[in-house]
């Protein structure tokens, strides 16, 4: 009885704009009363959990460079030159954590390379589990066809901020409205195959269901997503031990089926998502990461690539 004063009351404050019919009011059964209170607790719990992620992950602070001997930072005394990268989406077989190579400790005067941004952006699945949205890129691509890639691309002279370039990225690529995306932190930038300056931005969408994809079928031929803790476990994972400059290295290699299709994720999104994991849930990953001892060149130009 109480609860139906309680809706009378608001009823009759809202009447003017929305009003509810007080026979609706009468016939509704205790059942549907039950069921919209376990429904409004699932979302409130949902809620929660979303927030207190976002208020984790707003202190996120990126770690410091790593630091270079007096040889390595020789090594670092190259010619000024531009970096050109022509492709405007973020995809590349390689990519490391900036942090790690001794790019972060030169002056920025002398190696300046072109930024962009992906957006990581994570929802919350029907079993409760984080999830990252991902496309795959159209095979009719001249570059980088089929590959799996995070939403992303190129800073553009009108973009105020990394967050601005992932999120307006995601709208032109998979119909993603930024106004439906909170972004919480940027993680530290990773250097693609082309030394292409990437920021990973970390975006939480709390209502997935408002989100109805329309990818840019030029550009993106599905739009799928994953479990973010797959990236930290040793399951449907491979590595492949690479060389650049006699230092040895492992790229990653992660393997996911959803509906019947198969993905593979690798490359510098493999790298990104292995760290903005390790983030999330404050843990490394079950396997050796294994980033090579980076000694830069003396000439860097357009064709200078981590390979």
């Amino acid at each position: 009885m109480l609860s139906l004063i309680r809706r009378l009351s608001v009823s009759s404050i809202s009447s003017f704009q929305s009003p509810i019919s007080l026979r609706k009011l009468i016939i509704m059964d205790s059942s549907s009363s039950s069921s919209s209170s376990s429904s409004s607790s699932l979302v409130d719990k949902s809620s929660q959990k979303l927030f207190a992620l976002a208020q984790q992950l707003r202190l996120y602070k990126p770690p410091p460079p790593s630091p270079f001997g007096d040889d390595d930072e020789a090594e670092a005394d190259f010619e000024e030159q531009k970096l050109e990268e022509r492709v405007g989406k973020v995809v590349s077989q390689l990519g490391f954590q900036e942090s790690v190579t001794p790019v972060s400790v030169v002056q920025k005067e002398r190696f300046e390379p072109k930024r962009a941004a992906v957006l990581i952006c994570l929802f919350e699945g029907v079993d409760g589990e984080l999830r990252v949205i991902l496309t795959k890129r159209s095979s009719k691509l001249s570059t980088h066809s089929g590959e799996v890639a995070l939403p992303g691309g190129k800073a553009e002279e009108g973009d105020a901020s990394d967050a601005d370039t992932a999120t307006r990225e995601a709208k032109e690529e998979i119909g993603l409205d930024p106004s439906l995306v909170n972004v919480v932190t940027c993680l530290e930038p990773f250097l693609s195959k082309h030394l292409l300056r990437v920021i990973p931005v970390i975006g939480i969408l709390s209502n997935k269901k408002e989100f109805n994809p329309t990818p840019n079928v030029s550009e993106v031929e599905a739009v799928f997503d994953v479990p973010l803790e797959m990236f930290l476990k040793d399951e449907n994972r491979k590595s492949e031990e690479k060389e650049w400059m006699g230092e040895k290295y492992l790229i990653h290699l992660f393997y996911y089926e959803m509906d019947d299709k198969k993905y593979l994720i690798w490359g510098l999104t493999a790298g990104i998502l292995i760290r903005a994991a390790s983030v999330v849930y404050q843990r490394p990953p079950a396997f050796l990461e294994q980033n090579p001892k980076f000694k830069l060149p003396k000439v860097v130009d357009k064709n200078t690539t981590m390979s």
